[in-house]
């Protein structure tokens, strides 16, 4: 299955893609398969998006979909059908933070 994931302007001039990419992922399809396809398809964006040991989710990195922030869903649980389908892009986005 073919997935649209977006980029932020930073990681997509990391990894010299364009601002957006399409993964062929495995089912099920979740935010930890499309992560898998995506750093070991650009493998320096590894550790970007999330930790290197814990797999975690980096604190100022958020996911979109469908309008709707996907950030603290478990990365195992599968995304909303319209993402898997490639019909709506995953949007992953460096979060602002300060003040």
């Amino acid at each position: 299955m073919s997935i649209r994931v977006i980029l932020p302007p930073h990681l997509s001039r990391l990894a010299n893609v364009p601002k957006e990419v399409s993964l062929d992922v495995a089912q099920p399809i979740t935010m930890s398969s499309v992560l898998d396809v995506l750093e070991e398809y650009y493998p320096v964006l590894k550790g970007t998006i999330r930790d290197r040991n814990t797999l975690e989710r980096r604190p100022y990195v958020r996911f979109f979909a469908l309008e709707t922030d996907l950030s603290n869903q478990r990365l195992a649980e599968p995304l909303p059908e319209l993402v898997a389908r490639g019909e709506e892009p995953l949007i992953i986005l460096g979060a602002m933070a300060g003040g």
